[in-house]
């Protein structure tokens, strides 16, 4: 990814990130962390307080299309071909939910992701994902 990008950039670029408050804490060679804030109009079970699990799944989306878009050799442009998301618990109400995410490996077309969400307070997993993303070599750009 460019590194003129600033991460404001990069989230203003996503209007359904930045409605939903993220963050993009780090970003480099394969690597993300971006993470996102309580929010009561995230809530999914009002009698818990606990943000709706799609909420957590757009979070662990992003940011591990955001590790495939800093990967080396990449052109910077991904889509999600598949994420399976297990869910480890409720996130705790009233905490910031952060996730950081790999791309461990890629192809000519594809690259895989693996990624982890996690409480503010005290960093228990809330889930763990692993994708295949589109992937693109620099060279092959047109």
């Amino acid at each position: 990814m460019d590194s003129t990008i600033s991460s404001r950039t990069f989230i203003e670029a996503l209007p359904f990130s930045k409605a939903l408050g993220m963050k993009l804490e780090a970003i480099g060679e394969g690597h993300a962390i971006i993470s996102m804030p309580y929010d009561e109009r995230l809530i999914g079970d009002p009698r818990t307080g606990v943000i709706h699990g799609g909420a957590v799944s757009a979070l662990m989306d992003t940011t591990s299309g955001a590790s495939v878009m800093s990967a080396k050799g990449g052109s910077g442009v991904t889509a999600t071909l598949d994420l399976r998301i297990d869910y480890m618990r409720p996130a705790r109400p009233g905490q910031r939910i952060t996730c950081e995410a790999f791309c461990y490996h890629t192809t000519r077309t594809v690259a895989f992701v693996r990624a982890t969400a996690m409480d503010e307070e005290d960093g228990s997993q809330v889930a763990s994902s692993v994708g295949a993303f589109t992937f693109q070599r620099k060279e092959a750009r047109s």
